[in-house]
């Protein structure tokens, strides 16, 4: 991954577009196809609901926009890491960096919710 963006919005951006790249670049059989599917909509969710919160109508509505988020990323590790272990075994290193990436964006947004609360 390149240099990663300070603002979450645009850290999740990357990553987003980053997936999709990696997912158009990966050959699988057809049978593969949902679980490639999911973990494109689990990792574009993630910036997409940081966004939607902007737009929130409370404080309550955008604490609730970061907590998809954080499902979304906890989601797209458990994609990453079922297809590491499954499909894609020799783009291990690849996608261990995707699952850090991952893990950094849920500690980064439950500490956002975490001080929401506060």
């Amino acid at each position: 991954m390149s240099e990663k963006p300070f603002d979450i919005k645009h850290r999740c951006y990357q990553f987003s577009k980053e997936t999709v790249l990696f997912i158009s670049t990966v050959k699988y059989d057809r049978i593969y196809h949902s679980l490639f599917d999911q973990l494109l909509r689990s990792a574009t969710s993630i910036g997409a609901n940081i966004i939607e919160a902007k737009s929130g109508s409370s404080t309550k509505d955008f604490k609730n926009f970061y907590i998809i988020a954080l499902k979304s990323a906890n989601e797209t590790k458990y994609w990453l890491c079922l297809i590491r272990d499954t499909i894609l075994i020799e783009e291990k290193d690849q996608i261990n960096k995707m699952i850090t990436e991952a893990d950094e964006l849920s500690k980064i947004i439950a500490s956002i919710i975490i001080n929401l609360k506060k």
